[in-house]
């Protein structure tokens, strides 16, 4: 018997630019919407890969301000909604996000530390009061556990959020851990649960199944897994599982691959694959961001990456902490030289 409906979100051109420093221009911003628009995706995440107004020397320079990308999007978009990530403090409402809205963004995901949802809750209430779609999601959800997301979530809830999406920033989920916190979510929530994956321990399509099995409606995906590290659930594959296992989509699997093979010509440098550090990352449960700056700051201070991220996993770091990494390896390295 068919499995229930499954809302499938690409977040390629915002999770994806990770990995491409900011970098993805108009041009093939609007093509890749243009195919993936085709292929039947539900929703297209746009923009700098922490999200709207996060442009800045910390965490990097966009190539194309967001409302250059917000325009190729919208101007190519046919039946896709193009939704654009906010991270408070990142993004404000006057400066960025009443912007966005008048642009015809309608779709926003509000992206929280998972013990910090109520940092969103101003955000939320404006977009809501706008007439824009308020989806969110709890980042590091590993971090934490089911309880304590599910208590996060409730408040989300009561926002007026539409959904929450569980976000394994770091790849670091097991398949237990996904059957366990999404079915709290499932149970406890009166909105669409979501998943987004990453690949570090090679688990990112199971856990988007289990996921799904355990009732998420939303789950995310990127082309040929495009993004930082070992990358994110590759679109096409999580999409051909589901569809394996009798889960709907409105997704033609033919033509998001031929989405995937335009991606791979055109923006994606690199296809992701699981390197040792990523390995190494997802064991600890780092932000999948981090991988270039720790491996940068690993070679600059010669200091090994299991010791940077042993050390990231003890402060329990963050999404837009890059500059604690350098931190630490100074520190680890004026350790070894004081031995």
């Amino acid at each position: 018997m068919p499995s229930q409906q499954i809302t499938i979100l690409d977040p390629s051109l915002r999770d994806g630019s990770h990995a491409i420093g900011h970098s993805l221009t108009p041009e093939s911003v609007a093509r890749y919407v243009q195919l993936i628009d085709a292929a039947g995706v539900d929703i297209a995440e746009v923009g700098h890969g922490l999200g709207l107004g996060a442009s800045s020397a910390q965490v990097g320079f966009s190539k194309f301000s967001d409302a250059c990308l917000n325009r190729a999007a919208l101007d190519a978009a046919k039946r896709i909604k193009i939704c654009n990530f906010v991270i408070p403090g990142f993004a404000t409402v006057e400066r960025d996000i009443a912007p966005a809205i008048e642009q015809g963004i309608s779709v926003f995901r509000f992206g929280t530390h998972c013990t910090e949802a109520d940092l969103s809750k101003r955000h939320i209430q404006f977009v809501r009061k706008q007439g824009a779609t308020a989806m969110t999601s709890l980042i590091m959800s590993h971090m934490v556990s089911a309880e304590t997301l599910l208590d996060q979530a409730l408040k989300l809830q009561d926002y007026g959020a539409s959904s929450v999406t569980l976000m394994d920033s770091a790849g670091a989920y097991s398949m237990s851990e996904t059957t366990d916190k999404i079915s709290t979510l499932v149970e406890g929530l009166n909105i669409d649960v979501g998943f987004h994956g990453h690949n570090n321990l090679s688990l990112s399509v199971a856990n988007s199944v289990i996921a799904a099995k355990c009732g998420a409606k939303i789950v995310d995906g990127t082309a040929r897994g495009f993004g930082a590290g070992a990358g994110n659930t590759p679109i096409e594959t999580m999409v051909a599982a589901l569809h394996k296992e009798q889960f709907s989509t409105n997704v033609d699997l033919m033509k998001l691959l031929q989405a995937g093979a335009y991606a791979e010509a055109t923006f994606i440098e690199t296809l992701p694959c699981i390197t040792e550090s990523g390995v190494i990352s997802g064991f600890y449960g780092i932000c999948g961001a981090f991988q270039k700056h720790i491996l940068s700051a690993s070679a600059r201070f010669g200091v090994s990456v299991e010791e940077i991220c042993q050390e990231l996993s003890n402060r329990k770091a963050v999404a837009g902490q890059e500059d604690l990494i350098y931190e630490i390896a100074v520190n680890l390295q004026k350790r070894v030289a004081n031995e």
